[in-house]
């Protein structure tokens, strides 16, 4: 995975937050009061927009994991035809 670094840097403050800076949100459409899911990847801490479904259709159902995205089985296997 290629890092590209934006040049801004932020500080916590004294309750742990930091914010995103806005050209970031705007590049993967987070809006104000979007979920955002918190995790631990390797040595990072990676934050991404909370998407529980289907990437493809919003599914609960069968999910399965594909490049660290969420797809239901039926539209993993019409990607496959």
């Amino acid at each position: 995975m290629v890092q590209n670094s934006t040049g801004v840097v932020r500080n916590l403050d004294a309750l742990g937050r930091v914010v995103i800076p806005k050209e970031i949100r705007h590049n993967f459409s987070i809006e104000n009061n979007d979920p955002v899911e918190m995790y631990i990847d390797g040595e990072k801490i990676a934050v991404k927009k909370y998407a529980p479904g289907c990437i493809f259709c919003g599914s609960l159902e069968a999910l399965i994991t594909f490049h660290n995205k969420l797809v239901c089985k039926s539209c993993a296997n019409e990607a496959q035809k």
